[in-house]
């Protein structure tokens, strides 16, 4: 006969409706409409950027503490685990081919179009005619000299020290889980809490090398395919390394309000997960995009 545990650890738990999935995707598109704005100067203020940004960080808020408490009340079997296990795979998985298709953007820039526009392997040289002088070497800010000349940041400078901050923070989080796993709280509070101090190390070293390339290299969005992929890369990964420190934060909070058991704690796997997958990108963005 099965018994009452038996069947609860079977049993799927089917959160019930929610308004906010709408109106979190109400506040996306309000902030993302006000940053395309923006950026194209053609917008009608501030409004929906702060507004869309507020409100979306509210609705965020109010849905994780729903699960939180969904999940620390036992509504979650093993195969609700299995589920959230699978979907974070798949979210990764999309990460990876989100970022796969601008380092083919700069591969296509760098390998492809600029041999094209120098005139290797035409018969006909009409790039001299096109655009007289231009030299097909890497970086490029295009035919056109678009944005004017620039200067590059140095692999070997902040780009490396932030390499060092990332791959510190790898090792952080993973004693943290192993912490964890053995039963020791607070070791692994003390290295989630180091973990999220390289993250915020790196956003701030990241935002002080942005301002150096805006007010000392020329390097800004205007440079041509040089700028345009140097920007999209780190600025992109830059989102994804603040998105990352917060849900550190939040696990590292929970933890100190006695969340996670050793052996029942996805929610710190998933956060993890996502956090290497961030350093593997870091990894990719220095050699290829500062190295290089």
């Amino acid at each position: 006969m099965e018994t009452p545990a038996a069947h609860h650890a079977e049993r799927y738990f089917v959160p019930a409706p929610s308004v906010w999935p709408f109106i979190l995707t109400a506040a996306l598109v309000a902030l993302v409409a006000g940053v395309s704005g923006y950026l194209e100067d053609d917008h009608i203020g501030p409004l929906p950027i702060y507004g869309g940004g507020a409100l979306a960080i509210a609705i965020i808020f109010l849905w994780f503490r729903d699960i939180v408490r969904e999940s620390e009340g036992g509504q979650y079997s093993a195969q609700v685990d299995r589920t959230y296990r699978w979907g974070m795979s798949w979210f990764i998985f999309s990460e990876v081919m989100f970022f796969g298709a601008f380092f083919g953007a700069l591969f296509y820039a760098r390998e492809l179009s600029l041999p094209w526009l120098g005139g290797e392997g035409s018969k006909i040289a009409t790039n001299l005619v096109l655009w007289p002088g231009f030299e097909a070497s890497w970086p490029s800010n295009g035919p056109a000299n678009a944005g004017g000349a620039f200067k590059t940041i140095p692999a070997f400078s902040v780009p490396l020290l932030n390499t060092i901050l990332l791959l510190s923070s790898g090792v952080t989080i993973t004693l943290a889980h192993h912490a964890l796993k053995a039963g020791k709280r607070l070791p692994c509070i003390l290295w989630m809490w180091a973990t999220v101090a390289f993250g915020a190390v790196f956003l701030y070293f990241q935002a002080h090398e942005y301002i150096e390339a805006y007010t000392e290299l020329n390097l800004t969005l205007k440079s041509g395919i040089y700028g345009s992929t140097f920007f999209m890369l780190t600025g992109f990964h830059g989102l994804h390394v603040t998105l990352g420190t917060i849900m550190l934060i939040v696990i590292t909070l929970r933890l100190m309000a006695g969340h996670f058991k050793p052996d029942s704690h996805f929610g710190f796997e998933g956060v993890a997960w996502y956090w290497h997958f961030v350093d593997i990108v870091w990894l990719g963005l220095f050699i290829v995009v500062y190295w290089l």
